[in-house]
């Protein structure tokens, strides 16, 4: 053993590299800066001290390679001649082997294989979970941190988190030998009938774990977008919201507890307002006592009220006939339309300082004039503080944009035959929509992109961050708040053919960067909103559903035709209804697309315009 002098402390990265570490523990900052895994440092005694053996040992061989043949090495044995290197490294001793490496290949650091369920955790929580920072109240699924500590590693919240993470992974990156798809559905397996088993078990079924787990399953059909997810996606929403209801009020007096009840309501929202029905228990139950922030709320109040008011929108014309009183109540739920629309108009005007967005730039041209493929729609182009309150934002958009097609719906009940066309309220709707159009456009290259470009741009600590990875990525949890809205504005009447064209490019390139097969499918309708629900409105108030009693009673007493088995007014009223049947089936083959489209679609189509 031999003093060697003063060598260097930084870490193996570095001095591999050849640049100065500033050997910060327990990995240096160069490292960090330039996204590498640090090494780390050696031994403090091996710095000093140092087995000189193999070193010399391999001088040795150097040295006996350059002799000439005949002459007598550094070691005193003679070479031969020129040897194959097979035959050198035969007889060479494993050391000496080692000892015999080039500096190059001393250097490189063998890469450490990642497992692929660490790598799709991480890339769901880089993704999907937003935490809020200093203690605001912003976040997305930050529950799921806490609860999947908890967690024991087979519980039904593992495998759900677990399917969520290798779906999404799959998704976005090369298979690399790996079936993400069968390891996700195998996981997804695992998670049903773990949550089946824990929802009979009278403990289990109300625990912050089974109602996170309901919620993951929801988000893979999201994420994988199968023949049934629509159909799977509602059901689990659904699910989720009798474990809410069977919780009762004591769940919001815990932190994970209220954060869950929110996350539950968020998902009601969107059920209800893509199915058309109203929300379990009313909207004051899920406001009362539940509230985090305040500017949230609020938006959240008016969609809940949005989707009450078009569910009893929907009752009503499908059940009343012609006349002056029904008039009357269909000209009153057209002003509770809009005062709920003043409402959000005046929400928007009233939000507090740093939930305003600003205009970066304007965009002119489109490169090619492919709208499909443009990143930007010619126009503004808005940022925001962060994802979650751009969310906020175009859930309030979508609901003033429901509730102007309420507002023509009722106009044109009362105005039939004349064209609705010609209203006030169809010219009011007109210019409300098309500037609700206009933002959430002028917000979708934020949501996918955008904000990475231009860093300088939000340097505000305050704002919510998630949980691991780098901030200044595509973030799939930007393309899963932007499908719904991107949808409900493509099927608007209101969209220009160019921005249909552009939010279409927009959803699939959701569906193929982002990892959100569910766009895919919502990319592919061809409904329009508020036309073609009047044209069904139409048909459902057909004559002989407002047929006058005296006339059902006399006819009900005249026996069938020679021949029939119904009397002349039933044979009447068949007719019409096999008529509104054809005519119903022809409006849902034009809004999908036509026979050949996926079976999906359909679904989804039947289910936007049946509500």
């Amino acid at each position: 053993m031999v003093y060697c002098g003063k060598p260097s402390r930084g870490c193996q990265m570095c001095r591999t590299r050849r640049i100065k570490c500033d050997e910060t523990k327990p990995t240096c900052n160069q490292c960090a800066k330039s996204h590498r895994q640090c090494p780390g440092y050696r031994d403090e005694f091996d710095l000093i001290f140092r087995n000189e053996t193999t070193a010399t040992e391999r001088r040795a061989r150097r040295a006996g390679k350059k002799a000439p043949r005949g002459t007598p090495g550094i070691l005193g044995q003679e070479t031969v001649g020129p040897t194959s290197p097979a035959s050198n490294q035969a007889s060479l001793s494993p050391a000496v082997k080692q000892a015999m490496k080039s500096p190059l290949a001393m250097a490189i650091i063998p890469a450490i294989e990642v497992p692929v369920d660490t790598k799709a955790s991480c890339h769901f929580v880089s993704n999907f979970v937003l935490v809020p920072r200093q203690g605001t109240t912003r976040g997305f699924m930050d529950y799921l941190v806490p609860l999947l500590k908890a967690e024991p590693p087979g519980g039904h919240l593992q495998h759900a988190f677990n399917a969520c993470s290798l779906a999404s992974l799959g998704n976005r990156v090369a298979s690399q030998g790996v079936n993400f798809q069968e390891r996700a559905l195998t996981e997804y397996s695992k998670a049903l009938a773990g949550t089946n088993a824990a929802l009979r078990h009278p403990g289990e079924s109300k625990s912050d774990a089974t109602l996170a787990a309901v919620l993951m399953l929801g988000m893979f059909e999201n994420i994988t977008a199968k023949h049934i997810g629509d159909f799977a996606w509602g059901s689990h929403i659904e699910g989720a919201i009798q474990i809410v209801k069977a919780r009762g009020r004591k769940q919001l007096r815990s932190k994970t507890g209220l954060l869950l009840f929110i996350a539950v309501r968020t998902q009601l929202i969107i059920h209800t307002l893509t199915s058309g029905k109203a929300p379990i228990m009313g909207a004051d139950w899920w406001l009362n006592d539940a509230v985090k922030d305040e500017s949230a709320a609020a938006c959240q109040r008016i969609n809940l009220k949005t989707s009450e008011l078009r569910a009893e929108v929907n009752r009503v014309m499908m059940g009343v006939s012609r006349s002056p009183e029904n008039v009357e109540l269909m000209l009153a739920l057209m002003r509770r339309a809009q005062q709920l629309d003043q409402e959000a108009a005046s929400w928007m005007k009233m939000v507090p300082e740093p939930w305003h967005y600003r205009t970066l730039c304007w965009e002119d041209t489109v490169p090619e004039g492919d709208y499909s493929r443009a990143e930007v729609f010619p126009g503004r182009v808005d940022v925001y503080a962060d994802f979650w309150i751009a969310s906020v934002w175009n859930m309030v958009r979508t609901a003033r944009l429901i509730l102007a097609s309420i507002v023509v719906r009722c106009a044109a009940w009362v105005c039939s035959p004349v064209d609705y066309r010609t209203t006030p309220e169809y010219a009011t709707a007109s210019r409300t929509c098309a500037d609700m159009i206009t933002d959430i456009v002028a917000s979708v290259p934020y949501h996918l992109g955008w904000h990475a470009k231009r860093k300088h741009l939000f340097d505000d600590k305050s704002l919510s961050e998630f949980a691991c990875g780098e901030e200044d990525g595509m973030k799939g949890l930007a393309g899963y708040f932007l499908t719904w809205p991107l949808a409900c504005v493509m099927n608007q009447d209101y969209v220009s053919d160019s921005q249909r064209q552009w939010i279409i490019g927009r959803l699939r390139y959701i569906g193929d960067e982002l990892g959100i097969r569910y766009a895919h499918i919502l990319s592919q309708l061809q409904i329009r909103i508020p036309s073609m629900l009047i044209r069904r409105d139409g048909l459902m108030a057909q004559p002989f559903s407002a047929g006058n009693n005296f006339v059902k009673l006399m006819s009900a007493s005249m026996p069938p035709t020679a021949g029939y088995t119904m009397n002349p007014l039933q044979q009447r009223e068949a007719m019409q209804r096999e008529y509104v049947e054809q005519r119903k089936a022809e409006l849902l083959a034009k809004a999908s697309g036509g026979s050949s489209c996926p079976e999906e679609v359909k679904s989804v189509a039947q289910k936007l315009l049946t509500v």
